[in-house]
């Protein structure tokens, strides 16, 4: 199995280049607009200068719906899964130029049967097999 990972301090992320070539394997339409990666057209966003303004109004559950219908329409290339084939093509084609700012992607190839999870400290990540601790 191939794991994208950051090995640099900073995090994990695409640049343009990165994101565009992702959204175009998916076959995602995107309007980039204000360094933002909408994922629905102007007319159907959410209205974020009025949300800001009302947000202290808001309950907790009206706050947790309203967060999750606005992440609905952004691209977050933080949320994608490590080992979607897409993404692994992206940084394999594009190399470089599919790093974000201060990032720096390797591909890490793991076998299928180890349960895992991407560690990291500080931005820099790497692949760890899963174990039981307690503190």
């Amino acid at each position: 199995m191939k794991v994208v990972i950051n090995v640099c301090h900073g995090g994990f992320s695409l640049s343009h280049e990165g994101k565009m070539a992702y959204l175009a394997k998916k076959g995602i339409p995107v309007w980039h607009e204000d360094k933002k990666y909408y994922l629905v057209p102007p007319e159907q966003r959410l209205d974020v200068t009025l949300h800001e303004n009302q947000w202290h109004s808001l309950s907790p559950k009206e706050k947790k719906d309203w967060n999750e219908a606005y992440s609905k329409t952004v691209f977050y290339e933080y949320d994608l899964d490590r080992t979607d084939p897409d993404l692994v093509a992206v940084v394999q084609e594009l190399g470089k130029e599919a790093e974000g700012s201060c990032a720096e992607l390797k591909i890490v190839e793991i076998p299928d049967d180890v349960e895992w999870q991407i560690e990291e400290y500080d931005g820099s990540e790497w692949v760890a097999e899963k174990h039981r601790t307690w503190a």
